[in-house]
């Protein structure tokens, strides 16, 4: 037993000084720092492994103040705001890519040209982990069948790191916590999928849920190379390695990538869950994100009783149309994460209980998407349609505030959106924020802030 302990003790230490060699005496730029806490940890992880750092953010002090404060106390860390510099690509070791970070970024360029290494956090981790990975990506219902899938880990007993795109969390740190059996579960979006495709890599579980167009702003209307920064998690796949794909995704992703799947697929969709289990989250797209996680579960061999009543019991994310509560009657969801037409369709159609007594929050800063599908979705089910005034809100205004059919208002900030919201519903109606629009703009750092003020606003109903 003492020696099976020195064992296990002298191979965890050699694990760390690894790590801490690793990053040693490296020169590293993390281009871009942000303010929702996975790159403030990726900095700290790295200053405390002795990694020389130059920070670099187009965004000035004051954005980034609460961040800064994190990183205060190292004396090897130089910062860069406000800009960006060509010299702090020359001659590095390594660059450290945020996400958003422009495909024809001149400053990668320059880091490329150097030979220098480019890399993003969530592969960084896995390739010197070493550890099994499960990757789960997807326009909509990644982040429900990510935390589904942890759900069902945890209760089998599994030990798994949780990461990816996940909120607050940064990669790099998990490092510290996997052994030889730990499973990286990992939510990917498009741009931490472009560090997979960089490293060559793909994970042995790969999950893709649904693809629609998303962030045209960024992939300038391009649908093919947002598409094929989401192939990356199935492209570096052997035959080993195992595709989990939901139907309506695969309409698309297999015509595309015809010929260059080399590991098993699994073909899912909603009625894949027997017809005897229960789904608790409300919705026809959620028991699809279900059917994805049961279905790698199932690869991992944990027994179906484990899923069946995890499925059973989950109750879904804050924010994705989670339950708020019950105020002067009415029954409050959150649907901040609804950032595209397709995630708040999919929403009034969940809470719509054919009496059309859902009243909608909806509006935000514009991504370069349809919105018709959302408008024609308010005409079906809603009740009655409160619009933010913003930028993005400006493309459906006309249309919805000519409904002759429901009330409407457009109001000029979220709080008064919440007061109008509840003169028009009734005890038994359900009111939801389900903006269909991105969260950034003048009133709101991201979405997770979107949806704390909408809830701290409702509460403020009582």
């Amino acid at each position: 037993c003492q020696e099976n302990c020195f064992q296990y003790c002298l191979a965890l230490f050699l694990y760390f000084d690894m790590q801490t060699a690793f990053f040693n005496n490296k020169k590293i730029t993390i281009m871009g720092l942000g303010v929702l806490g996975r790159s403030v940890g990726e900095a700290i992880y790295l200053a405390e492994h002795g990694a020389d750092l130059i920070i670099t953010d187009l965004k000035l002090q004051d954005m980034l103040q609460e961040s800064l404060d994190k990183l205060a106390h190292f004396d090897n860390i130089q910062f860069v705001l406000g800009e960006h510099r060509l010299q702090d690509f020359r001659g590095r070791d390594l660059i450290l890519k945020g996400p958003s970070v422009p495909l024809d970024s001149e400053y990668i360029a320059e880091a490329r040209k150097e030979g220098t290494p480019i890399e993003m956090s969530a592969s960084l981790m896995v390739k010197l982990s070493g550890v099994k990975t499960i990757g789960v990506t997807g326009t909509r219902g990644k982040s429900t069948t990510t935390h589904l899938l942890h759900d069902i880990l945890t209760r089998a007993g599994q030990h798994t790191v949780l990461g990816g795109n996940i909120r607050g969390v940064a990669n790099l740190p998990l490092l510290d916590d996997v052994t030889d059996d730990t499973i990286a579960l990992l939510e990917l979006d498009s741009w931490q999928l472009q560090g997979f495709g960089d490293a060559g890599m793909s994970p042995h579980i790969a999950i893709f849920t649904t693809f629609m167009r998303d962030h045209m702003n960024y992939y300038n209307g391009d649908e093919e190379a947002y598409l094929a920064d989401k192939a990356n998690i199935f492209l570096n796949q052997t035959k080993n390695d195992h595709l989990i794909i939901g139907r309506q995704a695969a309409r698309k992703v297999m015509d595309v990538y015809r010929g260059q799947f080399r590991s098993e697929i699994h073909l899912m969709n909603s009625d894949s869950i027997p017809h005897d289990w229960t789904v608790r989250m409300p919705g026809e797209h959620n028991r699809y994100n279900a059917a994805c996680a049961m279905e790698a579960a199932r690869v991992l061999e944990i027994p179906d009783e484990i899923i069946k009543e995890s499925l059973a019991e989950f109750e879904g994310m804050e924010g994705r149309c989670s339950f708020v509560g019950t105020f002067q009657g009415v029954n409050v969801y959150n649907d901040t994460n609804a950032t595209t037409p397709e995630a708040s369709v999919a929403a009034l159609a969940a809470l719509d209980t054919s009496e059309k007594n859902v009243v909608l929050i909806a509006g935000g800063e514009g991504k370069g998407l349809d919105m018709q599908p959302f408008v024609e979705a308010m005409k079906q089910h809603a009740k009655a349609v409160v619009l933010l005034d913003e930028t993005g809100t400006d493309t459906i205004k006309d249309q919805v505030l000519a409904f002759t059919d429901i009330p409407t208002s457009l109001e000029p900030d979220l709080e008064h959106c919440v007061r109008r919201a509840f003169e028009f519903a009734s005890p038994g109606d359900s009111l939801v924020m389900s903006p269909g629009f991105a969260s950034f703009g003048k009133f709101f750092k991201n979405e997770f802030d979107r949806g704390e003020q909408f809830v701290q606003f409702v509460k403020s109903q009582e």
